[in-house]
C-alpha cells in the first residue's frame, strides 16, 4: 500500500455493512456502521419477499433494492473519503459464491441460490461504486484472511492485537469490525505488491 493510501474493508449483512479504512502498515483510520437499503425497501427480498410475487414484480423489487444499494455504496464512500486523512485506492470484500444462477428467476426458484443471492446483491453494488471512484476490489475469503492479516502485520496473536485496539478506540468492535479490518489489511498488502 503506498504510504498514503487507504483500503476500506467491508463486512456486509442484509441491508448493512461495517467499514473500517485502514491505512499503511494497518493502521485503524476509520470505522462505522452503514445502512445499504433505504428505508421500507425489503432488505433481503431474494430470500424473504420475491418468492411470494409474480415473477416481474419480483424482478422490479430487487432491482429497485439493487439500484438502493448502489446508492447508498455511493454515499457512504463520499462520507469516508472526505472524512479520512489518506486517499482511498480500494475496497475488500468477502468474495461471492461462483456457482449463483445468473437470472433473477433462477435465483428465486433455487432455495440454496435464495439464500445467497442478497448477499451477492450487495457486494457487487459496492464492489460496482468503488470500481466507478477508480478504487480496486479486492475480494478475500471470510476463512483465510485472518490468518492473511496475521501474516501481513508480523504478529503471533491478532486477537491479541485486535483486543488492544478496542481498548484503545472503545466500542463498538466486533467480529465484523474485525473481519472487515483483516480483510482490509490482507488487500493492502496485496495493493502494496502490484505498487
Amino acid at each position: 500500500m503506498s504510504k498514503n493510501g487507504g483500503i476500506i474493508g467491508i463486512s456486509d449483512h442484509g441491508g448493512w455493512a461495517v467499514m473500517v479504512t485502514v491505512a499503511s502498515g494497518g493502521k485503524l483510520i476509520d470505522r462505522r456502521r452503514v445502512e445499504l437499503v433505504d428505508k421500507g425497501l425489503p432488505t433481503i427480498p431474494h430470500h424473504h419477499l420475491a418468492p411470494t410475487l409474480p415473477l416481474h414484480e419480483a424482478e422490479e423489487l430487487i432491482e429497485h433494492v439493487r439500484l438502493s444499494a448502489e446508492k447508498h455504496a455511493k454515499l457512504a464512500f463520499d462520507a469516508i473519503a472526505k472524512k479520512v486523512p489518506v486517499t482511498i485506492i480500494g475496497v475488500a470484500l468477502r468474495e461471492c459464491p461462483v456457482w449463483l444462477p445468473p437470472t433473477i428467476a433462477e435465483r428465486i426458484n433455487d432455495y440454496r441460490s435464495r439464500n445467497v443471492a442478497d448477499w451477492v446483491m450487495y457486494r457487487k453494488a459496492l464492489a460496482a461504486q468503488a470500481e466507478a471512484r477508480g478504487w480496486s476490489v479486492h475480494w478475500f475469503d471470510a476463512k483465510k484472511v485472518f490468518e492473511g492479516a496475521r501474516r501481513t502485520l508480523g504478529i503471533e496473536d491478532l486477537d491479541a492485537h485486535f483486543l488492544r485496539i478496542k481498548k484503545s478506540i472503545g466500542p463498538p468492535w466486533s467480529v465484523d469490525h474485525r473481519l472487515a479490518m483483516a480483510g482490509a489489511v490482507v488487500a493492502g498488502n496485496a495493493a502494496a505488491k502490484k505498487g
